[in-house]
């Protein structure tokens, strides 16, 4: 890992419900619960004015906890085309706001987020949230499910940094990476 604290702002991606998470990684490579929650947006009528509400919301949250890091969702093969169009919009109004503050995006696969957090890629919302609290430490409604996801990506992406087995698709070599972070443990 590093020696400083990073923050890293998870993004279920969603134009009904967007659910955010921030956690905070310390210097000693622990993470910690800073904040999450759910950008209700079922009333909003207008597909643009809901893309406009994502971009506000992530900006104001980038404004507040200068992630430097964004761990989001990637939108996923299913049955019906416009689903996907709606959610590669939802998650590029998510991104535009944290590029334009330098932030490093990372996009995880919801069966990879799910295996990483819970070890099964189809482990259901309900087991997505228990096992965040658990790790976390914290307690948390089950009616902030899409925070909870979000949650899971940000410790996903926060697991995916620790593992020198890994390659996030940022750099030549994880192996590399994991080398240069701990010339200790090379004999």
């Amino acid at each position: 890992m590093t020696s400083k604290n990073i923050t890293i702002l998870g993004i279920d991606p969603g134009t009904n419900i967007l659910g955010f998470g921030i956690v905070r990684v310390d210097a000693q490579g622990k993470p910690h619960y800073i904040d999450m929650g759910c950008l209700d947006l079922r009333k909003t009528d207008s597909a643009y004015e809901k893309l406009h509400i994502i971009s506000t919301k992530v900006d104001a949250l980038c404004e507040l906890h200068h992630p430097d890091h964004l761990a989001i969702e990637s939108p996923f093969y299913g049955k019906n085309a416009q689903v996907i169009l709606k959610l590669g919009r939802a998650q590029g109004a998510a991104m535009i706001p944290a590029l334009n503050r330098g932030v490093q995006i990372f996009e995880y696969a919801p069966r990879k987020a799910k295996m990483t957090i819970c070890g099964n890629g189809a482990a259901s919302k309900e087991q997505v949230s228990l096992m965040v609290q658990r790790t976390l430490g914290i307690k948390i409604e089950n009616k902030h499910l899409d925070a909870t996801d979000a949650l899971a990506l940000a410790m996903c992406h926060y697991y995916q940094l620790n593992s020198p087995l890994t390659c996030t698709g940022n750099s030549s070599s994880s192996w590399e990476k994991f080398i240069a972070a701990n010339p200790e443990r090379i004999k």
